[in-house]
């Protein structure tokens, strides 16, 4: 049998953009910028709700 052929998609790069890296500075100092909070609050807020960007950002909107 002929293997199957893989589809090529932006799906991995979706996924990335939803996404913050805690350790990585450049992640961080951009989410800091943007929110305009420090990065050691948005450090924070990545260890209690996660890497989602969406509940990051929320959380640093409080």
């Amino acid at each position: 049998m002929a293997a199957a052929k893989k589809k090529k998609t932006a799906r991995g790069r979706k996924q990335d953009r939803a996404r913050v890296a805690g350790g990585q500075n450049y992640e961080v100092g951009y989410e800091s910028k943007k929110t305009g909070r420090s990065a050691s609050a948005v450090k924070k807020a990545v260890k209690k709700v996660g890497n989602s960007r969406k509940r990051v950002e929320k959380r640093l909107a409080r």
